[in-house]
């Protein structure tokens, strides 16, 4: 019986030391790696996460840039907040502050004022650049690059000037029609006499290139405008003439390059009558090296130069009733047209460099003045100004405090720079 008592005492201490001290093949088992499924699944689930947080991420990006692009494209301001004021009037040789005429033109980002008694170049932040006097009796002005001509129209001079100030003045014997200007500082003046015609190069220094296009006016007609590409080498001019009693006009490509003094001796490489037929072309202009358009009475027409040899016409566009403002930048034409009696009396178009429709806008404001801003358009009078985006959306509709003479896109897409006669100022649209 002892001996039973003692090996059941035996067997239960071994019993009890097993439930206490792990069995070592238990614990080999325990230390295996788990099976190749289980560990796909940990890495399939890793991912599957990284994903989930990735496509959050990009989602967020996305709606903030949705919500940026519909601000900018839809929303309409109703206030704004004058960011500085530089007075214009004041300091030394300002003999551009007060004159019986005074005109604006773009400058890059910048605005030169112009009068009969000389020019200002004015900066971004209302600060003078440049001052550059002269007399002139009808200022007019044209610019292309980083150079701006002022001619004095049925005078003798041109200004030539670049962002650092004036770089020579041409002096004609024959009275100035109208002047143009390259990228580079050449300019390319319609001087006439009694008899006929003619174009002139000068330098940017304004000593006179040995170039040179006559035009009879009984025969060739009598030039309205003219153009220089931003490379100097093509120019563009409408003429109107008078082919047995009847009204003509006709639109010449001319080339003084290599390429032109191959097609032609007078360097004509391209020619169009057939388009202008009956109407009028007081307008031409190249908006960049390739792409140039002619303004007529009937419309506008839309050249190409990719061919140096041989301009084209890329589209013809018929506008509906009076045209009574034209506008254009490097990228964009914009006409405004007469609707007649209505709600809307006008009509605002744009086109794209091709000619292709940007913008069709009609609306009832008594503007007098247009231009472009980047991809914006303002329109603006004495005293009030809007601004409308390619969307057709009208950005802010306002009255000014002081009178307005020009308008340029600030430093945002929702800041202007509105000059008056003494005054610059940058505003931030906001609300």
């Amino acid at each position: 019986m002892d001996d039973m008592k003692l090996l059941n005492r035996e067997m239960k201490k071994q019993q009890l030391r097993r439930q206490i001290v792990p069995n070592p093949a238990d614990v080999h088992i325990k230390n295996v790696p788990p099976p190749e499924e289980e560990r796909k699944g940990g890495v399939f689930s890793f991912l599957f996460r990284h994903k989930i947080v990735s496509l959050f991420f990009v989602l967020l990006i996305l709606a903030a840039a949705g919500s940026l692009f519909y601000w900018q494209r839809y929303h309409q301001y109703t206030e704004y907040a004058v960011s500085w004021e530089e007075e214009l009037l004041g300091g030394e040789n300002d003999i551009a502050a007060e004159s019986s005429f005074a005109a604006y033109i773009q400058f890059g980002s910048n605005v030169v004022k112009y009068t009969k008694d000389g020019a200002t170049y004015i900066d971004s932040r209302g600060k003078k650049v440049w001052t550059q006097p002269y007399e002139m009796k009808s200022p007019i002005a044209a610019v292309n690059g980083d150079y701006i001509a002022i001619a004095d129209q049925q005078g003798n001079s041109i200004v030539i000037c670049d962002r650092t100030g004036c770089q020579g003045t041409a002096t004609t014997l024959l009275p100035i029609i109208k002047a143009s200007i390259s990228a580079q500082g050449v300019v390319v003046a319609i001087l006439e006499d009694s008899k006929s015609n003619y174009l002139y190069w000068f330098r940017k220094d304004g000593a006179p290139l040995d170039i040179s296009v006559k035009a009879r006016l009984a025969g060739d007609g009598y030039p309205l405008d003219v153009s220089v590409s931003p490379s100097g080498e093509q120019v563009l001019c409408s003429y109107v003439y008078m082919n047995n009693g009847m009204l003509g006009s006709k639109v010449i490509f001319y080339d003084f390059s290599e390429i032109g003094k191959n097609v032609s001796a007078k360097r004509i490489v391209g020619g169009f009558e057939e388009p202008f037929a009956g109407a009028l072309v007081p307008r031409v202009r190249f908006l960049t090296d390739t792409y140039s358009f002619a303004c007529s009475d009937k419309g506008l027409t839309f050249f190409s130069s990719k061919n140096l040899a041989s301009p084209e016409i890329l589209a013809q566009v018929e506008i509906e009733g009076e045209i009574n403002t034209l506008f254009y930048s490097e990228n964009f034409v914009g006409i405004i047209a007469l609707n007649g009696e209505g709600e809307n009396p006008y009509r605002m178009e744009v086109f794209r460099q091709d000619g292709s429709l940007a913008l069709k806008k009609e609306f009832d404001f008594s503007y007098r003045h247009a231009s472009f801003g980047g991809e914006q358009i303002f329109l603006w009078n004495e005293n009030s100004f809007q601004v409308y985006n390619l969307a057709g959306t009208k950005r802010y509709d306002g009255a000014f405090e002081d009178s307005i003479e020009y308008i340029a896109a600030g430093r945002f897409s929702n800041s202007y720079i509105l000059t008056s006669p003494q005054i610059m100022r940058e505003i931030t649209l906001q609300r």
